[in-house]
């Protein structure tokens, strides 16, 4: 776990918005998809998540080569927009633990994207057919960035989802 190998673990109030950036450059084992993914916290404490909001999300790829073209697109993708290095990280796959285990989430779920976001499509029909999904918002006109070019729709989403389930 993050407490035992000597992280700083802070547990907050149900309901937060929180976002959790890690650098994966100074410890390896942050590299971990589980370790990164709201997903595998699900997983591996249901009883700590209340609900669960993915916005344009995926659960991964359970064959390797998938993973390594998704890695490549990644990384080229990070490149073509001159983003910082090692921020690709954040996005790379190194297992299939979260798609494996998909079904053992139980808490109350959101999914949202952009209407334009057919890469993440398909991940909304599969966490429909897996996931305990209260509600699938598509926000119109949007692709993949959906949270940021419409913060306002997608806030209004969760704060609905958020009143849905407490």
């Amino acid at each position: 776990s993050l407490k035992s190998s000597g992280q700083q673990v802070l547990i907050r109030d149900p309901f937060n918005v929180l976002y959790m950036g890690i650098n994966t450059k100074n410890n390896p084992a942050l590299r971990d998809l589980r370790v990164r993914q709201a997903l595998a916290y699900a997983i591996d404490h249901p009883a700590d998540v209340a609900g669960l909001v993915l916005i344009a999300a995926g659960p991964g790829f359970r064959k390797a080569e998938a993973r390594k073209q998704w890695n490549a697109s990644v990384r080229d993708s990070a490149a073509r927009m001159d983003m910082a290095p090692g921020v690709e990280e954040l996005s790379m796959h190194v297992d299939s633990t979260v798609i494996d285990r998909l079904t053992e989430i139980t808490a109350p779920t959101l999914v949202l994207l952009g209407e334009r976001d057919k890469r993440f499509a398909a991940a909304a029909g599969l966490f429909g057919r897996d996931l305990n999904v209260h509600d699938t918002v598509v926000v119109p006109d949007q692709g993949h960035m959906v949270h940021l070019k419409a913060a306002d729709r997608c806030a209004a989403a969760i704060r609905s989802f958020v009143a849905g389930i407490s």
